[in-house]
């Protein structure tokens, strides 16, 4: 189904720009050949929008925006929202022994930030052509084979100037390497190889965990904040997507089905 063939979005009368919403979804993936998901995203993120738009407006809010980063400010249309939702919505700070509940729950889940010293081989490449990812397959199934020549396959066949010293690549801590290159670290324990090559921006890794420290607990007092905020920011999602509910429910829309609109959020049984 093509945009064309989308029902034009009215909310209370408003239609909404066919354009603004060719622009939402580019923000809202969608399967290869199914563009009509992403429409429809976008219809439903829209309508809702402009319904917190509208009741901003009903209000008489004006908007100020805020600084969001250096020399950032937030666009009218996120002031308005914003403070159109510090308007209504009535919050109270977790109590301190619901925050002590929420720790003791699980105190493991606090840590000081992991540690991992590592190892590679790689295959660089600057697209993701058959030759490179089967190179690198050949790497990774000789490195099962024979886990005690990694350094040696590494000297001789790594793309990396960590070859001279057998792939080491030393230690690394969260936010030092690339997504990929971290999310497979995430997966390893010390001594595990990844079992598939992984692909970043470099190209192709077979990475090796040689070793790791997975940080030490923290104690109550040093979490203590960190907890009561994510709590309260749990506690404020559940109430906006309230209060988004009852707008909806009061609205004339056609063109979207703003119901099923889930604001990305933390998990509320799990704000940590």
């Amino acid at each position: 189904m093509t945009a064309a063939l989308m029902p034009p979005l009215v909310v209370n009368g408003e239609t909404v720009p066919r354009a603004a919403i060719a622009a939402e979804a580019q923000n809202h993936p969608a399967p290869k050949g199914k563009p009509g998901l992403a429409w429809r995203k976008a219809a439903n993120a829209l309508a809702v929008r402009t319904l917190l738009l509208q009741e901003a407006s009903r209000r008489g809010l004006e908007p100020k925006p805020a600084e969001v980063g250096a020399d950032r400010f937030e666009t009218d249309e996120e002031a308005l929202i914003r403070e159109l939702l510090e308007t209504v919505l009535e919050l109270d700070s977790p109590t301190a022994e619901a925050v002590r509940t929420e720790w003791e729950r699980d105190p493991s889940r606090f840590r000081t930030p992991p540690l991992w010293e590592v190892s590679h081989i790689l295959v660089a490449c600057d697209s993701h052509d058959k030759a490179t990812r089967a190179r690198a397959v050949e790497l990774a199934k000789r490195v099962r084979e024979s886990p005690h020549d990694f350094s040696r396959i590494a000297a001789e066949d790594s793309d990396c100037n960590s070859r001279a010293n057998g792939g080491k690549l030393g230690q690394f801590g969260p936010g030092e390497t690339t997504s990929e290159f971290e999310a497979a670290l995430r997966q390893l324990s010390e001594g595990d190889v990844t079992v598939e090559p992984v692909l970043t921006r470099h190209g192709w890794h077979i990475i090796r965990m040689d070793a790791v420290d997975e940080g030490a607990v923290l104690p109550f007092e040093a979490v203590r904040q960190k907890i009561s905020d994510a709590m309260e920011k749990a506690a404020w999602v559940r109430k906006a997507r309230s209060y988004v509910q009852q707008l909806v429910k009061s609205a004339e829309i056609s063109g979207a089905d703003p119901s099923v609109f889930k604001p990305e959020a933390e998990d509320a049984g799990n704000p940590i």
